[in-house]
């Protein structure tokens, strides 16, 4: 192991490198000076180029950090993320076709670095069959350029059961980050927000002979270091650069409750957006998706509107009676919203993320609530492709097809929706102007009948209306109560779903004055962008 300075490292990088990194949204575990002093070296001399980038989850900050870093013309040649919202202009270079644009699902990416690593022939799961992931619906080609060249996985057979292998990756160059090294280049993620999937990425490089560089915080003796929270141990290690002012996060410096440490202070959940209650159409959501969790055990929040649900089970006293994950690793503590989904305050467990998607992959979940970007007759979901943009499933796919029960969760509208809610009872005050409901989703994130033909229980909530999926597609169940069934609902949506014969309303305890003031149209424009 040696260390190395910023710009040493940018020059370790060369022309066609494959690269894979660690990091989530709101820069945990994201080695951003190294990125940066990539970036830098690019812009000055135009290398390295024409780069492959692996990531797993979302990295960076909607803005300038994280996968942005590379996003420039010539730079990358190929991405294959899990996440790209983090990034808009990432997304500007596939929308363009600058880029070959691969989305797979995060669990795939993870546990893919894994097995490659471990010289095993690629991933074989079920994960993605059914989807737009399976190679025979797409293989996650997200634009042109992706569709023309070589495809990342094929169809296999065993014992009469199809899977999808998902192809070895063998990456030049890992570039991940700690919190601290020692002297023998044994790397601790000990005060970070998680460990996500830094040794499949580090062992993913070095077993495949390339070059693995850290971005830590600062060196100690080992003998002050605890052999246990050692996350990438020296032998793997090819370089480390050691940045001072290294933060924890895009939001803060280091909460030792975000690392889940003893004896951490307690900040206000203000510090990170929290754990404040919805408003508006997503309180309405939250509360009836509430509603769901009877005798669960086991429960995932994804990103979006169902980070909500966290608050309200709170308010109600209801958190203790749970054991709730996300797939960066966390277990259990205040979950934080926004821009630091995936960290909490006071976890009681920090896994590593390929470990998490080992456990939704088997059908560790009870109950799933995700969101939905669009919706067709057949009950498949769309989260990965909105508007012209790749957005990518995240952690979606894994999850929603491991959970034994799944909740999708959104407004019944987008772009515009305003809504007012009071005295137990809905009122539309402005449409959304793109409609959810739609004949048939772009991507199929999520498939209704292959979830039919298993018998998950499957439910859709929206603020003005509930679907279940039945083996003949969604059926309506309940609708808000003041809401008119043909004007505001089935008018609204381009196919006429199933009634149920006992259509309902929505619980009236959904509606009243704690529901919120009118949702704000670009809050539900940032959230299902997000979603």
């Amino acid at each position: 192991m040696n260390e190395i300075s910023l710009g040493q490292c940018a020059d370790i990088v060369k022309d066609g490198d494959t690269i894979a990194v660690t990091g989530n949204g709101g820069g945990m575990l994201e080695p951003d000076a190294i990125f940066a002093a990539l970036e830098a070296r690019f812009l000055a001399t135009g290398h390295p180029r024409n780069l492959t980038i692996i990531h797993a989850l979302g990295v960076g900050d909607g803005e300038s950090r994280g996968i942005s870093r590379f996003a420039h013309k010539d730079m990358v040649r190929r991405v294959i993320g899990g996440h790209w919202s983090w990034s808009p202009r990432m997304q500007k270079l596939a929308r363009e076709n600058e880029i070959e644009a691969f989305t797979l699902p995060s669990g795939v990416i993870s546990t893919l670095m894994r097995e490659s690593g471990a010289g095993r022939p690629g991933l074989i799961t079920h994960v993605g069959l059914g989807t737009f992931y399976d190679p025979r619906e797409g293989g996650g080609a997200a634009n042109a350029a992706a569709r023309a060249a070589k495809p990342v996985s094929e169809i296999i057979t065993i014992d009469g059961r199809d899977y999808i292998r998902y192809l070895p990756l063998r990456p030049d160059v890992a570039i991940v980050r700690g919190t601290y090294a020692d002297e023998f280049g044994n790397i601790s993620c000990a005060e970070e927000a998680g460990d996500l999937d830094i040794h499949a990425v580090a062992l993913s490089a070095h077993n495949a002979g390339g070059k693995v560089l850290v971005q830590v915080r600062e060196r100690r003796k080992s003998k002050d270091c605890h052999a246990r929270l050692v996350q990438v141990p020296g032998i793997m290690v090819d370089y480390v650069a050691l940045v001072p002012d290294q933060p924890q996060t895009h939001v803060g410096e280091y909460e030792a409750c975000l690392a889940g440490l003893p004896g951490a202070r307690a900040p206000t959940p203000e510090a990170f957006g929290g754990l404040s209650s919805p408003k508006g159409a997503r309180a309405i959501i939250a509360r009836r998706a509430a509603d769901e969790i009877q005798g669960h055990k086991s429960v995932n929040f994804g990103f979006g509107i169902p980070g909500g649900i966290a608050s309200i089970l709170t308010e109600q006293g209801r958190m203790q009676d749970i054991w709730v994950t996300v797939e960066q690793g966390i277990h259990n503590g205040q979950l934080i919203d926004g821009a630091l989904f995936g960290a909490a305050m006071f976890p009681k467990a920090i896994m590593r993320s390929t470990d998490q998607f080992d456990y939704y992959s088997g059908g560790g979940a009870s109950i799933a609530f995700l969101g939905a970007g669009e919706i067709d007759a057949q009950g498949n979901v769309n989260v990965s492709q909105l508007g012209q943009d790749v957005v990518g499933p995240g952690g979606f796919v894994d999850i929603s097809q491991g959970a034994k029960s799944v909740i999708f969760c959104g407004t019944f509208e987008a772009s515009g929706l305003s809504i007012e809610s009071a005295n137990q009872s809905l009122k539309i005050l402005q449409y959304g102007r793109i409609g959810k409901f739609v004949e048939r989703v772009r991507e199929v994130t999520f498939s209704g009948p292959n979830a039919a033909a298993i018998g998950k229980s499957v439910k859709y909530i929206t603020e003005r209306a509930v679907f279940q999926l039945t083996n003949n597609g969604i059926e309506l169940i309940e609708i808000a109560p003041g809401v008119d069934l043909e004007r505001d609902v089935l008018a609204r949506m381009a196919f006429r779903p199933q009634i149920s014969q006992t259509l309902g309303h929505m619980p009236l305890h959904c509606f009243g004055s704690a529901a919120g003031s009118p949702a704000q149209a670009s809050d539900i424009k940032m959230r299902l962008n997000n979603a």
